[in-house]
C-alpha cells in the first residue's frame, strides 16, 4: 500500500489554483494525496471526497482528525455528485483504478496473483467479474472485450468465456487470464509486451463498473457544480476515458466536438474556456518514478 503515489499532482494543484477560503471537490480520494495538497494549498481551504470504494473510509477518517470541519467525506460513487452541493471554486475527476485496488490481490483486479475475480470498485454493489462472465449475454461480452478491453482477437476470446462458463474457470483470476491467453494465437517473434490477457481484464473492469458510462453521467453534473471562474481538473488513463472527457470540454467551449462536427459557430454556446489547450502529461521524472503514471492526461476547463 505503501507505493501508492498521486499522479500529477503538482499539475493538478497549478490547474485548480485553490484560493484562501475556497471551496473544492475531489471525485475519488484514493489514497488522499491529492485532497491534502489541495487542503495545504492555502489558508482555511474547504474541501469535500467521493470514493466508493469501502477501504477509502478509514483513510478518510485520519484526514477528518486532522482537518476537521475543513474535510468532509462522502462514501459512494462520484455519479451522485449531487449529493456534495454546489458553489465550488475547483473540482478534481481522477478517473480509473487506484494503487491500492491494483495492488490489493484479494479485489481480483490483476492476474498477477490468483483471487476470485471481482474487479468492482465498490464490491457491496453490482456483479462481480466472474458473474458477469458467467450470465452475460454475447452482445455485453463482445462490448466489455471488443470495445472496451479494444482486443484485436475478441472474436476468439468471447468464445473461449462461453465454452466456458459452467468450469469454474471464469472464477478466479489465474484460470481466466490462463484461458485468454490460450484463445488468443502466438505470433512469431519476441514475446508481447504486456500479456495477452491484459485488454480482455480491462475491458471486463470498465463493463463491470460502468465507468464509461459514470463519467458520461458526472461531467454535466460536476460543471454544474462549479461557481463561475471555477475550473474542472479531469485526469484519465485511457484513450477512451479521454475521448469523452476531450468531447464534452470541446462541447461546452463551443468548439467542434469531432472531426464531423458541422455546426456554425453561432449554434455553439460558449459556457467555459479551455485552461490549456493539449493535455498536461506527466514529466519523464515521474514517469520513471512511477510507470502507471505514464498514460494519465490532465484537461481542464474555467467556467465562464
Amino acid at each position: 500500500m505503501s507505493g501508492h503515489k498521486s499522479v500529477l499532482l503538482s499539475e493538478c494543484v497549478a490547474m485548480l489554483a485553490p484560493r484562501t477560503g475556497g471551496s473544492y471537490l475531489d471525485c475519488t480520494f484514493g489514497g488522499g494525496g491529492h485532497s491534502r495538497a489541495i487542503l495545504s494549498a492555502a489558508e482555511g481551504v474547504r474541501l469535500t471526497a467521493f470514493d466508493a470504494d469501502p477501504e477509502a473510509g478509514p483513510r478518510a477518517q485520519l484526514m477528518k482528525a486532522e482537518y476537521g470541519e475543513r474535510f468532509r467525506f462522502i462514501d459512494g460513487n462520484f455519479e451522485a455528485l449531487e449529493r456534495a452541493g454546489a458553489g465550488y471554486d475547483g473540482i478534481l475527476m481522477d478517473l480509473g483504478v487506484s494503487s491500492f485496488q491494483l495492488d490489493d490481490a484479494a479485489r481480483g483486479f490483476s492476474f498477477r496473483n490468483d483471487a476470485p475475480a471481482d474487479m468492482r470498485l465498490d464490491p457491496r454493489r453490482g456483479l462481480s467479474a466472474a458473474d458477469f462472465l458467467e450470465s452475460a449475454a454475447e452482445r455485453d461480452l463482445v462490448r466489455a472485450v471488443r470495445d472496451y478491453g479494444e482486443e484485436p482477437a475478441w472474436r476468439r476470446v468471447v468464445r473461449a468465456i462461453v465454452d466456458a462458463r459452467g468450469t469454474g474457470r471464469l472464477s478466479r483470476t489465474a484460470s481466466l487470464a490462463s484461458l485468454v491467453e490460450e484463445a488468443i494465437p502466438r505470433r512469431p517473434g519476441p514475446p508481447p509486451r504486456i500479456h495477452p490477457a491484459t485488454l480482455t481484464f480491462q475491458g471486463v473492469r470498465i463493463f463491470v463498473n460502468d465507468e464509461l458510462g459514470v463519467i458520461e453521467r458526472a461531467l454535466p453534473k460536476a460543471f454544474s457544480a462549479l461557481a463561475p471562474g471555477g475550473v474542472l481538473a479531469v485526469i484519465s488513463f485511457h484513450s477512451l476515458e479521454d475521448r469523452l472527457v476531450k468531447r464534452y470540454f470541446n462541447e461546452i467551449c463551443g468548439r467542434p466536438v469531432d472531426a464531423d462536427d458541422s455546426r456554425p459557430q453561432d449554434e455553439r454556446v460558449r459556457l467555459a474556456d479551455l485552461v490549456t489547450r493539449k493535455p498536461v502529461t506527466p514529466s519523464e521524472e515521474e514517469c520513471a518514478a512511477n510507470p502507471r503514471s505514464r498514460s494519465a492526461k490532465l484537461r481542464g476547463v474555467r467556467k465562464l
